[in-house]
């Protein structure tokens, strides 16, 4: 009977698993350049700075409507260009290309309720966009408005004491 060589299979030990762990993350994770995405970041945001601009300057000086009145119009119209290229799956591409260029402004705000009840609308009105439309930015909602309900008490409770 012949006997089995310890040699002859190789034995894997922590160090070797945690080594093609750490081999496998870095040919799976991709790679960027910071300043080119901050390059597109800026160019992106940029541009609907800009379309907001125009939005604005059309509103005011075309239009004849107050600073303010236009300025709401300004904002009604990048929140609808959204949302009409959300539906259409032309706000993702821009996004993917723009990264956060794309999502910090008002538009970005915009795509994030769009997008999930565009997704879920095949479950239904109650269960898909009633449930899902604010997945993305109901954190952002309320944490908004809790935050501001407790500096609004803070400030109330500092003008009580005199402090501002």
């Amino acid at each position: 009977m012949a006997e089995k060589d310890e040699n002859s299979k190789p034995e894997y030990g922590v160090e070797d698993k945690k080594q093609n762990y750490e081999k496998y993350v870095k040919e799976m994770t991709p790679t960027h350049n910071l300043w080119l995405q901050m390059l597109k970041a800026f160019i992106t945001g940029g541009l609907i700075c800009v379309l907001g601009q125009g939005i604005l300057q059309f509103c005011t000086d075309v239009m004849s409507m107050e600073k303010e009145t236009a300025a709401s119009w300004c904002s009604l119209s990048l929140i609808f260009l959204s949302v009409l290229l959300t539906g259409l799956n032309i706000y993702p591409r821009i996004v993917k290309w723009g990264g956060a260029g794309a999502l910090v402004p008002i538009t970005g705000f915009a795509n994030s309720v769009a997008a999930p009840a565009i997704e879920f609308k095949k479950e239904g009105w109650v269960f898909g966009v009633g449930c899902k439309i604010f997945t993305i930015a109901g954190p952002v909602i309320l944490y908004g408005i809790f935050t501001s309900w407790v500096l609004g008490v803070v400030y109330w409770l500092c003008t009580m004491f005199g402090i501002v």
